[in-house]
């Protein structure tokens, strides 16, 4: 341990570009935080494996390795970070206990700027695998991360208070999720990512802490998740002060057996929560060629707050199956919903009338069979612009139509 921060130190004060080698080899060791401003750009070249000490009196704090205030840092290498996490998760009860002790994120990156990790692994975390907070122009590529599907918290990559960041063609295999985003998050791109087991990818959950900052420009696409427990997920706590999460952009995100394909969770609650409705303002969402199979019957859940209703989402080229050929079923409520191209499952509207939705086909064929599963309620109204349709009469002409309630 004091031989990592002897070198450390000599590296960042040492001007230029600088390299620190963990060379091959198993180190163990506790808490270690590398702090900047350095005097020029450094880079960590990881060959071993570091393990961390399972005793956790040994974390003033919940990290366990922490690069802190440094402009041009790369952390990079084949070797891997071992947080030794089977030995203590049985401590994880922060769930049941409000003042439980958090266990430590394995690798934290925090107030970095021009960062990247490459290449390593990161095994069997405490916590958090990586968390990137309060960091500009940070990339993640070509990690992976394991962690079996029953380990408690163990989320991939969590980035929060965050600007301009890239994760690409990694794999991830936790038990939490496999990417997640937390308040304060700007301009971040996940593309080329393998997820399973795990929640799925997940924005959010927003809104648990007062006063959070906005959410806005996050992309994921060409990603693939299978066997896990959620799909691409937008989740938000009841009872949550105001706060925005708008420009959203999920697309050609394959599916395999993944339970709750697509998810926006309004509702969402872990432990204690008020029952009032979220303020957390969802809006300009695109859900885009997203295909393959569900393990649940429910595919497509778009639950959205009674208080500020989700605007501008954009569901196109869905296809969701049920594994075993089976027919998948949605639900929406609270919603305004632009649909376009193909849709399984065809959503419907709750059945309290809480949503209006506008429907774009690309096929009149569509449009025919998506106005069917709209009017099994009866006592609706659709409007075309060029024809009004009531109950169970209706006519396919023009492909822009409102649907609401009388």
């Amino acid at each position: 341990m004091q031989a990592f921060m002897k070198t450390w130190v000599a590296a960042c004060q040492s001007g230029g570009n600088a390299k620190m080698v963990i060379p091959a080899g198993t180190f163990l060791t506790s808490q270690l935080t590398f702090t900047g401003p350095c005097k020029g750009r450094v880079a960590v070249e990881v060959q071993g494996t570091v393990k961390a000490h399972t005793d956790i009196s040994g974390y003033p704090s919940p990290e366990w390795l922490n690069f802190e205030d440094i402009n041009g840092l790369e952390v990079s290498g084949s070797g891997t970070f071992d947080g030794q996490g089977p030995q203590v998760w049985a401590l994880n009860d922060c769930k049941k206990n409000s003042d439980c002790q958090m266990l430590p994120t394995s690798l934290k990156f925090s107030h970095v700027t021009n960062g990247k990790l490459r290449g390593i692994s990161s095994l069997n975390s405490m916590a958090f695998h990586i968390g990137i907070n309060n960091c500009l122009n940070f990339e993640v590529s070509s990690v992976k991360i394991t962690a079996p599907a029953e380990s408690p918290n163990t989320d991939g990559v969590h980035i929060s208070s965050s600007t301009n960041v890239v994760v690409t063609k990694s794999v991830i295999g936790t038990g939490d999720d496999c990417v997640s985003f937390g308040q304060g998050t700007f301009n971040v791109s996940i593309t080329d990512i393998v997820c399973g087991p795990g929640h799925g990818i997940s924005i959010g959950s927003l809104g648990k802490y007062e006063q959070e900052k906005d959410v806005s420009g996050i992309t994921v696409r060409n990603c693939t998740l299978k066997d896990t427990d959620n799909g691409v997920r937008i989740k938000t706590y009841q009872g949550s002060d105001p706060s925005k999460a708008t420009h959203m952009v999920f697309e050609n995100i394959k599916l395999i057996n993944v339970k709750n394909p697509l998810i926006i969770d309004q509702l969402y609650c872990d432990r204690g929560c008020t029952k009032s409705p979220s303020k957390v303002a969802i809006s300009d969402v695109k859900f885009r060629n997203i295909k393959g199979t569900s393990s649940t019957e429910n595919a497509v859940s778009i639950i959205c707050s009674s208080s500020v209703p989700c605007a501008n989402v954009e569901l196109t080229d869905i296809d969701i199956q049920m594994v075993g050929n089976k027919p998948t079923t949605s639900e929406c409520t609270n919603a305004k919903v632009l649909f376009k191209g193909a849709q399984k499952p065809l959503t419907k509207m709750s059945k309290d009338g809480s949503n209006s939705t506008i429907l774009v086909f690309t096929q009149k064929r569509l449009l025919r069979k998506q106005l069917r599963s709209y009017l099994e309620y009866g006592s609706l109204f659709i409007s075309t612009g060029l024809v009004v349709v009531a109950r169970n009469e209706w006519i396919a002409t023009g492909l822009a139509v409102v649907v609401g309630r009388k």
